[in-house]
């Protein structure tokens, strides 16, 4: 519980203690394996998913069947289609991308809650406007800024989500190549591939062995023309 609660991702900052362990209490755990999917679009949206340990990224297929990554979840996350007190189906699919521990909440056990509990229902409305926040930047840098500036931006969140910070630059710990980083903002390999060299080249970022080093965030956040959003809006 601790760690959980002192991890700035997800829904738990958001939670009062009591409030989490309200939401503890109607989760069941699943282990999840890699590559496993915990919905698929059109699925029931009968349940959310809570990240105990692990990873997901949740993605939209195109008609043309091109994969569109729209979030990279971890610890800490919830995730699910949220429509409480209505029936709905899933827009996306989840993928598990490491081997994961799960709570599942049954939609219909959530909801009993926030009837019952009025301090968790506006902790929970509160987590659902941040998610939709979040949201509205990714669209946001995706249609106002071109490529280039989805990338930046892209590079920004992953420098927040799973960066540390040494001698003035930010070690993302995350591998990904770059036609995941292309499936991320709409993009091809080649053009990533291309941007990404560019960057390189001013040495705005460099490669360490597969993991990407920032060393100017600043030239990243002009690019992107950056709002300085919260770290818990501005995150993958």
């Amino acid at each position: 519980m601790e760690t959980l609660m002192n991890k700035m991702e997800g829904i738990v900052p958001v939670l009062s203690e009591d409030s989490y362990e309200k939401l503890k209490s109607i989760m069941y755990t699943r282990n999840m394996e890699k590559g496993s999917y915990l919905f698929r679009e059109s699925d029931a949206a009968d349940k959310l998913f809570f990240i105990i340990q692990g990873r997901v990224r949740t993605t939209k297929t195109s008609d043309s069947g091109r994969v569109f990554t729209m979030y990279l979840h971890q610890q800490g996350d919830l995730v699910g289609q949220m429509d409480p007190f209505q029936d709905s189906v899933h827009n996306f699919s989840a993928e598990v991308t490491e081997n994961s521990r799960i709570g599942v909440i049954q939609r219909k056990d959530l909801e009993v809650l926030l009837w019952q509990h009025s301090d968790l229902a506006l902790e929970f409305m509160k987590w659902m406007g941040l998610m939709h926040r979040m949201t509205q930047t990714k669209f946001r840098d995706l249609m106002m800024f071109g490529k280039t500036g989805a990338l930046c931006s892209l590079l920004i969140r992953l420098g927040n989500s799973y960066g540390t910070e040494k001698d003035g630059r930010i070690h993302i710990g995350l591998k990904m190549n770059n036609t995941e980083m292309a499936d991320m903002i709409g993009a091809t390999r080649e053009s990533v591939n291309r941007m990404l060299g560019d960057l390189k080249k001013d040495q705005v970022i460099e490669n360490n062995d597969g993991y990407v080093i920032i060393n100017d965030i600043n030239y990243l956040r002009d690019i992107c023309h950056c709002e300085n959003c919260p770290k818990a809006i501005c995150r993958m």
